[in-house]
């Protein structure tokens, strides 16, 4: 089992203020694999304080210092990034398969991203006898989610390393292992000591001490709406700045000329990639009431297709949800789907057959509900598609766009222009048509509840970045 008790702080490994235990549990099997400690008050003091000494020298860098630094933390990262896609199995019961493929390599393209962006971003630009220069904001509060774990946490510390900060992160206390090899690809980089510090703990204790912390300069946050307005009212009172990546319900419009094949296919599987865990997974599928039953029979095969099992299993295509709160949870809302009337047309409440252990979800198809049915309006995070008929284009878009979330959308059509036209109307910070992916270089983020502020690219730059103008600096 994992000794993860240490913290990061200040370029060393140390001991936490008091020693409070935590068992990291393997969702697979529902066993402890690795020990943490939960941070408190004096361990955040410690690693605020380390990186606001460093930001004094950090902050100065030149552009050529902090490119040499990416390409290392890139070299170090690709020497370790098995190690992290085996970490990542064990922590969240990610697949292998998906591990390597998907979570390990979010974490290597936002370095490779960042690095990109940091070679030709202009931090300084002229306005008539007016200097404008962007310069970094400061300490930065890092909370990170268990979903995507390191996809998270490279998409906060790339930038912030670009442009000069200073930060202390804070990941999920319940999917922390690759956290701490993140922090040793840090170490062995070269980030100076105090750049970059890793406190574990809890949203209560360490994501509190970190939002109202008198010396943090702005959060980054990612996780539940609910989670995000805490750290803005912790921060209100210093007027940090907060950034915010929090939940989505994303509608999925499988338009009439779409390939229904195709297009229900690909939205249920993508649905139940990473066990449904994605904020920005389309879990509402807008289909035209003619082609429901043809849909629902779709989604049902594609639904039986998937592998749900031991992520160790090249053969699993599904492993478990992160934990038991989430199983719970994930189990009573199929339930009131079942009981608000959605129609079950795969999966439903238990375990999948065969496993007796693990927090394992049936792969589970809802159709014939309607957008005022909890299973609609709610975030589950986790593989529970539900499927919406609807007689119009118009009442598509209304319904895809009532949602207190703006995260993600879909759109589905064999008609580029027609699907251009749709998801212009889309009230969502990205969408993807006909599943495309744009790379690492798209910003990410959303609108409404779904949260404020973009990573990703260079436009997940700015929110570390503070703009000074220089009057009278020009001749």
């Amino acid at each position: 089992m994992r000794d993860y008790r240490q913290f990061y702080i200040d370029g060393q490994w140390v001991d936490p203020a008091i020693p409070n235990d935590l068992d990291v549990i393997n969702p697979a099997n529902e066993a402890p694999c690795a020990v943490i400690s939960i941070g408190g008050q004096s361990d955040v003091d410690r690693a605020v304080a380390a990186a606001r000494e460093a930001f004094e020298s950090y902050s100065r860098t030149t552009r050529q210092e902090r490119i040499e630094l990416l390409e290392a933390c890139v070299a170090v990262y690709r020497e370790r990034y098995d190690d992290i896609a085996v970490a990542i199995r064990e922590e969240m019961g990610s697949p292998h398969t998906f591990a390597v493929e998907e979570q390990a390599d979010c974490g290597l393209g936002h370095l490779v991203e960042a690095l990109r962006v940091l070679r030709e971003f202009e931090f300084e630009q002229e306005m008539g006898n007016t200097r404008i220069f962007q310069e970094p904001i400061g300490v930065c509060g890092l909370i990170t989610p268990w979903n995507w774990p390191v996809n998270q946490i490279g998409c906060k510390v790339a930038p912030a390393l670009a442009v000069g900060c200073t930060m202390v992160l804070k990941p999920s206390e319940v999917a922390p292992l690759s956290a701490w090899l993140w922090s040793e690809v840090m170490h062995e980089a070269g980030v100076p000591a105090g750049v970059y510090n890793m406190v574990n703990g809890d949203g209560p204790g360490v994501g509190t001490a970190l939002s109202v912390h008198p010396d943090v300069d702005m959060m980054s946050f990612t996780g539940s709406t609910r989670a995000g307005v805490a750290v803005a009212q912790n921060a209100a009172p210093t007027v940090k700045r907060v950034a915010q990546e929090l939940g989505g319900k994303s509608p999925n419009i499988v338009l009439d000329d779409a390939d229904l094949e195709a297009a229900v296919t690909s939205g249920a599987l993508h649905m139940f990639a990473n066990t449904g865990q994605s904020c920005n997974a389309p879990s509402r599928m807008f289909v035209p009431a003619a082609k429901l039953a043809e849909a629902e029979q779709i989604a049902a095969r594609a639904a039986a297709s998937v592998v749900v099992g031991d992520p160790a299993d090249p053969a699993t295509t599904m492993g478990p949800v992160v934990s038991k709160l989430q199983f719970d949870k994930i189990q009573g809302l199929i339930q009131q789907g079942v009981d608000e009337g959605a129609r079950l047309v795969a999966g439903g409440t238990g375990l999948p057959e065969g496993l007796e252990k693990g927090y394992y979800v049936r792969p589970t198809v809802f159709s014939g509900a309607t957008n005022e049915m909890v299973v609609a309006r709610e975030e589950i995070f986790g593989p529970v598609l539900t499927m919406i008929p609807y007689d119009s284009e118009e009442e598509a878009i209304s319904m895809a766009n009532d949602t207190v979330y703006g995260l993600a959308g879909y759109v589905q059509s064999e008609d580029l222009e027609h699907a251009r036209r749709v998801a212009s109307r889309i009230r969502a910070g990205n969408v993807k048509i006909n599943g495309q992916w744009g790379g690492y270089a798209v910003p990410f983020g959303g609108y409404k509840q779904s949260g404020n502020g973009r990573e990703w690219g260079e436009h997940g730059f700015a929110d570390f970045l503070e703009i000074k103008a220089v009057e009278g600096y020009g001749d």
